[in-house]
């Protein structure tokens, strides 16, 4: 059993207690593991009720950023849950790559075909995923696709929101607990541009250096060959020194933009949701 490190409150005890009370009852389970905190929180839990009656199973494809697959792999092994990754083909479905505003239903749709033969090759009875409750209030069609394949999301049925995710990880002792929220690198790219692999490195590439040089948080919002940088609005002035803007310009003409613009909004999740909404 994993033990609690820091004290919750009574409601995020509850929650956490109904949450190992769920998964136990599925018996066998095949986790969608992006290694996001969400989906390791319920590989974790999994892993402590299930033992080896549970395997977490990431997707692979360009869409998935280099650096998070590493991510995924150490996290699954800090939990000790048996993981397997399988190569997904979604930018070969038109539905994927022309960039329709239900593009995530294709997407998942590809994954919950592997991990539904996966999930058969080990005898597992149910597949369950890292949807949380506010997720359900975002546009996300790929949820959609994951009812259709039969997957449950013990997080949403608890209605566990992302703020209770973190504080219950955190007082696990997840090192985890506070990594930002990094969605599908297609997210970069606003509706009706197409999606190909090496747009979407060239993304993965731009993030990564951007981390690696102090700024965790970070979206690079990509159209043609403008790279649009979001980072949190407290940290834009640092974005915009002069000795870290010549690095930034630099690097980024290096791999391929020809323009880059800083948004002055900040990081907005789900920001291209919004766009969408205001037209």
């Amino acid at each position: 059993m994993l033990k609690l490190q820091e004290q919750l409150t009574k409601s995020q005890s509850n929650q956490l207690e109904l949450l190992r009370d769920l998964i136990k009852s599925l018996k066998t389970v095949c986790i969608a593991f992006s290694g996001g905190v969400d989906s390791s929180l319920i590989a974790a839990i999994a892993k402590e009720q299930l033992d080896s009656n549970a395997i977490a199973v990431t997707g692979v494809s360009a869409s998935l950023a280099p650096h998070l697959l590493q991510e995924a792999r150490q996290q699954a092994k800090w939990i000790g849950i048996k993981h397997e990754e399988c190569i997904t083909n979604e930018l070969k479905d038109p539905n994927y790559s022309e960039n329709p505003i239900n593009r995530c239903f294709a997407c998942k749709q590809e994954l919950h075909n592997h991990l539904k033969n996966i999930s058969q090759r080990f005898s597992v009875s149910k597949v369950i995923d890292g949807v949380n409750a506010d997720d359900l209030k975002d546009y996300r069609p790929g949820i959609d696709a994951a009812r259709l394949a039969g997957v449950r999301s013990p997080l949403a049925e608890l209605n566990i929101n992302k703020s209770s995710i973190r504080e219950i990880s955190k007082a696990l002792g997840f090192p985890w607990w506070d990594k930002p929220a990094q969605p599908c690198l297609a997210s970069r790219f606003p509706y009706g541009e197409q999606i190909c692999s090496s747009r979407l490195r060239q993304v993965a590439k731009a993030e990564k250096w951007l981390i690696d040089n102090g700024f965790p948080k970070v979206r690079v919002r990509i159209q043609g060959f403008v790279g649009r940088i979001e980072v949190p609005a407290n940290r834009i002035n640092d974005l915009l020194l002069d000795s870290q803007r010549k690095k930034i310009i630099d690097y980024f003409v290096s791999i391929g933009f020809q323009t880059i613009s800083v948004d002055l909004e900040g990081l907005i999740s789900g920001k291209l949701n919004k766009e969408k909404q205001l037209q």
